[in-house]
């Protein structure tokens, strides 16, 4: 297997998706399973957008920890990064639907959110091989809530550095996941100095920066290379390498919009692989990449699950030519 360029690491888990759109958690008659977890969809995305992909992180001993790796590695993710815990169960997450598409976590049922695997992913096992062949590192801020896991999380950003890959952080904020809830928001804050390029949703932007404007965000962090803010339905406002922008959302039948933000971080990453990080200082270019990703995440939001709902490279040049904007 090649050696991944990106590497993503976090939560590997089972959306239980509610079949009733709208409904309360009592009157869902019944769940369908996908496979998901930022970090994994990421890495997911990125193998079927035609590149290398790792995802590092812990998962039980169980049936469900390998139905989810046999997804990984049928998606072509090196899965050499995994930890198997001996007690700890794989996570599992109950997800409601809005009648629109869009979607909230209803919880883990009756196991503690600090009580499963990927909690427990341990910092010495981390595969240090796979940093030194690879370009960037992609992960999110969930795993900061478990002290184990956060310092796993805060020994990748080590070897990161000392590799000289790019870090891209999406901050995915779920307080379901966090025990203490309050705690988030310093411990993201701690991120800050690593980070190559930031992804917020807009409810996340005004929750750590008090503004939506992506290039607001960057003048206020000033050590990082790019900003990305997406807002749903809305126009993407970007700052990448001095370019700035907005960009409209595209107009589809969203069926649920579960992943569509890890597509689209994923859309991102392909593309500067693809390009190269200079690109950015071209303008169009830069609007380019940005349309890339938008794409990404539109065909996603077409289709129910994460993992399952990503679009294939061919699927997304297509989905250009017919929106008339360029890709190669």
């Amino acid at each position: 297997m090649t050696d991944p360029r990106v590497l993503c690491l976090g939560e590997l888990l089972n959306d239980r998706l509610a079949d009733r759109p709208g409904a309360t958690p009592s009157a869902v008659a019944s769940w369908t399973d996908y496979s998901g977890g930022a970090p994994a969809n990421v890495a997911c995305a990125i193998s079927k957008l035609d590149t290398p992909a790792g995802f590092i992180g812990c998962v039980g001993s169980d049936a469900l920890g390998d139905r989810l790796l046999g997804v990984l590695a049928e998606a072509g993710v090196n899965i050499r990064g995994v930890q198997r815990h001996l007690d700890a169960p794989t996570r599992q997450v109950y997800v409601l639907r809005s009648e629109s598409g869009d979607r909230t976590f209803g919880g883990f049922g009756d196991i503690p959110p600090d009580a499963f695997a990927d909690a427990f992913l341990q910092a010495d096992k981390l595969p240090v091989a796979l940093f030194e062949s690879a370009e960037f590192l992609v992960l999110g801020t969930l795993e900061l809530a478990y002290p184990m896991a956060r310092q796993a999380v805060l020994r990748s950003l080590e070897l990161a550095v000392a590799c000289g890959l790019k870090i891209v952080l999406d901050v995915n904020a779920r307080p379901t996941f966090w025990p203490d809830p309050e705690a988030a928001k310093p411990l993201v804050q701690t991120l800050y100095p690593y980070v190559d390029y930031l992804k917020l949703a807009r409810e996340e932007a005004l929750w750590l920066f008090d503004t939506a404007e992506a290039a607001a965000i960057a003048y206020q962090l000033d050590s990082v290379e790019g900003v990305l803010v997406t807002d749903g339905a809305g126009a993407v406002s970007y700052y990448l390498n001095t370019s700035e922008g907005k960009y409209p959302a595209y107009t589809v039948a969203v069926q649920d919009t579960t992943g569509a933000g890890d597509a689209f971080v994923a859309g991102f990453v392909k593309q500067l692989c693809d390009r190269g990080i200079a690109c950015l200082e071209k303008p169009e270019v830069a609007r380019a990449v940005v349309a890339y990703a938008c794409a990404a995440g539109a065909l996603t939001a077409m289709r129910p699950g994460a993992i399952a709902a990503q679009p294939t490279a061919d699927e997304v040049r297509a989905f250009l030519v017919e929106h008339e904007q360029v890709s190669d």
